[in-house]
């Protein structure tokens, strides 16, 4: 093998990791940076990350060839690499154990790395600022290029799903619109379950770590507006085993999940479950709890870097002749779907929103309900700046 300088070891390693997952990012100072942070001068790691260069899920078998090493060699690199955020090795369903390679972010490095307990050091804050200056970076790549980029980013798949809250403040079951009888629905159609503790039920392993989104604006220096709790990031399954073994979050019980769910929903969190390859018919992975602050899916759409893409199986619905027009529904909205109209009333967005419940949980006139119906929202980010 010709001899490879280490800043060419590092600029292979990201142009792996940049091409996994559902955004690929170009390799660049910015990316090449975060794995000189994450990896430090290790340069078998970086051979090792290069090994995924032509397929990022692996068995050993496979890994041994891709590689080069063996068996021994090979478990001791996804360790550290699982524990650097790097890598996912859990056994599959048949029970081969499987080596995939994470991307820089959704759901990768980034989460991995700001889901446990933080130090509050200067290499948080470093791989932070890296990260911000990356998705800044996204940002302006779409808006120099909205009119070339709009059509593909409209036709993404959803990136996760709103669970709905069920419940209003005072304990009252929010009002369910059935679906219209008359609507056809593919019989190969399987509903996933509609809310979390219908999730939490079906999982016998549940992890717990802390909300990364809020985490990562903490060590920016840019804490949490709404003040909300950040130890209820879940993971289900082998990704609860994967977060757990790597000190990234601690298994808890059912009875504690459901504690923790409840105080997510007091505090206005919308629940956003995430499936394999967003396929819905497939076990839920994890459950975000967001906030309308801090989620960085919220927020790259709000700036203007990536679509906001979600599938639902409600939406909110207004009555008019109960709304006092309080706002208390517009400040609560995270999508900005509800606006108080020339009437003084609440009027809702269709298009805009993705039936979290958030809206009809806070309602002091109880004024709105939940109509069900499957539907995908696909909004594109604000464009900022006139293309060139």
């Amino acid at each position: 093998m010709a001899n490879i300088s280490l800043e060419d070891k590092y600029r292979r390693a990201a142009g792996v990791i940049c091409k996994q997952g559902m955004v690929h990012f170009p390799v660049n100072d910015t990316t090449i940076s975060i794995m000189k942070h994450v990896l430090g001068d290790d340069e078998a790691e970086l051979d090792f990350i290069h090994a995924f260069n032509d397929k990022a899920s692996q068995t050993l078998e496979e890994l041994k060839q891709s590689s080069e090493l063996p068996e021994e060699m090979i478990d001791h690199m996804a360790m550290s690499l699982a524990r650097k955020g790097l890598l996912f090795n859990q056994p599959s369903s048949k029970g081969v154990m499987v080596y995939r390679i994470l991307p820089l972010m959704m759901v990768g490095l980034m989460e991995y790395k700001f889901m446990g307990e933080l130090k509050g050091d200067e290499n948080e804050r470093r791989l932070a600022e890296l990260f911000q200056t990356l998705m800044e970076a996204v940002r302006d790549q779409i808006q120099e290029n909205y009119d070339q980029l709009a059509p593909m980013l409209k036709s993404a798949p959803p990136v996760d799903r709103t669970v709905p809250t069920r419940t209003t403040e005072d304990g009252k079951t929010i009002k369910i619109i059935p679906l219209d009888k008359d609507i056809e629905v593919p019989e190969e159609f399987i509903l996933p379950s509609q809310s979390v503790e219908e999730i939490i039920d079906k999982f016998e392993e549940i992890a717990v770590g802390h909300c990364f989104c809020r985490q990562r604006r903490r060590v920016l220096g840019d804490p949490c507006d709404t003040d909300a709790p950040v130890k209820n990031c879940f993971t289900f399954g082998k990704s609860a085993r994967h977060t757990a073994a790597q000190g990234f979050a601690e298994m808890i019980t059912k009875e504690e999940a459901r504690q923790i769910m409840k105080e997510a929903e007091a505090a206005g969190l919308v629940h956003k479950a995430f499936h394999p390859n967003s396929k819905i018919s497939r076990p839920e992975t994890s459950i975000c709890n967001c906030c309308k602050d801090c989620c960085d899916t919220l927020q790259l759409w709000r700036e203007g870097a990536l679509p906001l893409i979600n599938s639902t199986y409600y939406l909110s619905v207004i009555n008019q002749g109960a709304c006092t027009g309080c706002g208390i529904c517009v400040d609560r909205c995270p999508t900005e779907a509800i606006q108080i109209n020339d009437d003084g009333m609440a009027e809702r967005d269709e298009k805009a929103c993705f039936g979290c419940g958030v809206c009809a949980r806070f309602c002091p006139e109880e004024a709105i309900s939940l109509k069900e119906g499957w539907r995908k929202v696909s909004i594109l980010p604000p464009r900022l700046r006139r293309s060139a």
